[in-house]
């Protein structure tokens, strides 16, 4: 299983990024997937979640309306579009299968989103 994710940057308050997570090893295609963030300190929190046919999607309350997930199953890639971004989305953003949690104990190296002006 691998997860690699990309697309953070330092950005000011009210700007957008978009995070991508191409992943492998395993059934992406059948699979829900989910990103995650992490501030030092505190633990991981799901961010948004889209099911395996990108059909239905859920989203934390903190990032919806800001926040879409999609997801390429061709390219065995999640998105993470991040608008109107506000400084206490910084974090280390990951991606994993799953839907109610994590599928795998294994995360990638994630992608830091620094949001600053």
């Amino acid at each position: 299983v691998q997860f690699v994710e990309s697309g953070g940057g330092l950005v000011q308050p009210g700007g957008s990024l978009r995070l991508s997570c191409a992943a492998s090893g395993f059934g992406f295609r059948s699979s829900d997937m989910s990103w995650y963030r992490q501030v030092p300190g505190k633990e991981r929190g799901l961010v948004a979640r889209i099911s395996s046919a990108g059909g239905s999607a859920d989203y934390e309350d903190s990032v919806k309306g800001r926040f879409t997930i999609s997801r390429d199953n061709a390219k065995n890639t999640v998105y993470l579009q991040m608008n109107s971004l506000k400084r206490e989305d910084t974090a280390v953003y990951y991606c994993n299968a799953g839907w109610l949690g994590p599928r795998f104990h294994y995360w990638g190296q994630g992608t830091q989103v620094t949001v600053s002006s």
